[in-house]
Formats: structure tokens, sequence, C-alpha cells
């Protein structure tokens, strides 16, 4: 039991590492290119921090263990959402800019509701099986290209950052970067595997595992990186880093996974869809609410106590 301890421990240490070296790079690489950092955050941060995800998809949907695919990317969402944004509204009230508000933030919505219909097959289209098919996977990434071009498209619009931002040397900053994705890359994994170790020792439930500790560890990425940019005021990549996670997490996770090997469905994951949605709605209330398009300490406080009635409620039910 020692052993995974240490290496879950190691991992931690790489994740934060990771984290520093990238929200440093990314930032760099934005300032160098006149490139607003969110569209870094809904990009290259996101699909970084999303790789633990990615990995541990993919090689459970070779194995066909469906649930822990299903569990990893709600319960991941659910965690960037109402824990992450919980933490580091705390720390430091995070505002959010126009296109979040009008944009971003509703395309993380639409994709969950797309998720939600496309995977109740016997509520909606009246099948036999609940399950995410091949086509459905298409329809994912079809989104997912959608949403690079409109990502990509945001380099037009100019914007300005009140914060101080270093710029390094290129080769400096492209190190950074690089870096960045292999301690995140290398400590993600180091973190979920022996984390499941840990959690089979003590002889849990591998639905339950990927609703908590899967989703949680391949999680750490985005919760390092947006503790890390809230301590330095980047609101910015926060929120980039935040609701692009969740968008790659649906489109490019599901895509890739129900493409490798149809996703069977089980209707117990709805609960879990309901409080993504519920909370996206909740964040959306906020940034129209007291002080628009700001993310206060009280509103953080209500994000992580729905996290925690939520964890109650799924240890509870397993």
């Amino acid at each position: 039991m020692i052993i995974p301890i240490i290496f879950l421990m190691v991992g931690l240490i790489l994740v934060l590492k990771g984290a520093n070296f990238l929200v440093e790079g990314a930032s760099s690489l934005a300032k160098r290119l006149s490139v607003p950092e969110i569209v870094i955050g809904l990009t290259i941060v996101a699909f970084g921090t999303s790789a633990p995800e990615l990995i541990i998809n993919t090689f459970s949907s070779i194995a066909g263990r469906n649930e822990l695919v299903l569990g990893n990317i709600i319960g991941s969402n659910i965690f960037n959402l109402l824990f992450i944004l919980g933490v580091v509204g705390l720390i430091y009230p995070l505002s959010f800019k126009r296109n979040s508000v009008r944009k971003e933030i509703p395309f993380s919505l639409v994709a969950t509701l797309v998720f939600f219909l496309l995977a109740n097959d016997r509520i909606f289209f009246k099948l036999h099986v609940n399950h995410l098919s091949r086509f459905d996977g298409i329809i994912f990434l079809f989104m997912l290209g959608f949403f690079l071009y409109y990502t990509i498209r945001l380099t037009k619009h100019k914007e300005t950052e009140a914060d101080k931002i270093t710029v390094y040397s290129l080769p400096k900053t492209w190190l950074f970067i690089a870096l960045g994705f292999a301690f995140l890359f290398i400590g993600g994994k180091l973190v979920v595997d022996y984390a499941v170790i840990i959690a089979r020792k003590l002889h849990v439930s591998e639905k339950l595992i990927g609703l908590t500790i899967v989703s949680m560890g391949t999680s750490l990425p985005e919760l390092a990186t947006s503790i890390v940019a809230a301590f330095k005021k980047r609101s910015d990549l926060i929120v980039g880093n935040v609701i692009g996670s969740n968008i790659f997490n649906i489109l490019l996770m599901l895509g890739i996974s129900a493409e490798i090997s149809p996703i069977s469905y089980d209707v117990v994951f709805n609960l879990d869809i309901g409080i993504l949605v519920l909370g996206t709605l909740f964040l959306m209330l906020s940034m129209v609410t007291f002080k628009k398009k700001i993310l206060d300490r009280p509103e953080a406080a209500v994000f992580l106590v729905m996290y925690i009635v939520y964890m109650i409620l799924v240890i509870s039910r397993k």
C-alpha cells in the first residue's frame, strides 16, 4: 500500500509543476502572437490538460469498460465546473468576458444536452438499448470542429490584458509548453493508475471509481492550472481552461471513444448529467446577478456546496 501512495504523491507533484510550466508558456505564447489568452485556454491548455482523460478513455474503450469511460467524462466535467470554479472563485473572483457568457458557456451546455439526447435512445428514439453509436461519435467530432473554428475566429478580435505577462524567448516558451504537457500527462496518469490500485484494494466499485477517483485524478491538471492562474489573477486562462476542457471532454473524448467502440449507456448517469446541466445553468445565472459577468466568492461557495452534496449522493447510491 505504501508504494502506490508514493507514486500517487509523485504524480501530484508532476501535475502541479506541469501546470505552472503550461500557464507560463501559454501566457507567453499568447502575448507573442497577440492572441487573446482565452483562445489559448480554450484550445492549447484545454487540450493539454484533457490528455489524461483522452488516454484513460482510449484504453477503457478498447477494453469495453463503458462505465469507466462515462464516469470519467461526466465526473470530470462536474469536478471542473463545481469544484474547480468553486475553489478558484474563493481565491480570486473570476471575471468573464462577453464571449464566455454569451457563447462558450452556452455551447458547453448545448454539448451536454446533445450528449443526454444521443445517449437516451429508449426515451427519445424508441430503440431497445441506450448507447452512443459511431454515428453519434461523428456528431460529437463535427461539433468539436465547429467549436475549434469559432475559437480560431476569436483571434481576429484584439483584447487587452491588464495583467503583466512575462514573455520568454521562443525556445523557452515552447520548452515550457512541452514540459507542461509532459509533466501533466505523466503525472495525471500516475495519479489515476495508482488511485485506482488503492481504490481496488479497498474494494470500491468500478462505476464509483469512474465518477470519483478517476475523474478527480484526470482533472488534477485543470485544478492545478486554474489554481496557479488564480494566484496570478488570470481569469481568462481559468475560464478558457475549465469551459474548454468540459467541451473537449464531451466532444473529443466521447467522439473518439464511440468511434473505437460503441458505448452502452446506463440511465443511472442521467442524474449526473442533470447535476452538470444544473451547475451550468447556475453559472449562467450568476453572470447576470449582483456583479454581472463576475463569479464572486459567495457564488463560488455555492458551487463547492453543490459538489459536496453531489459527492454524498454518488457515494450513497453506489
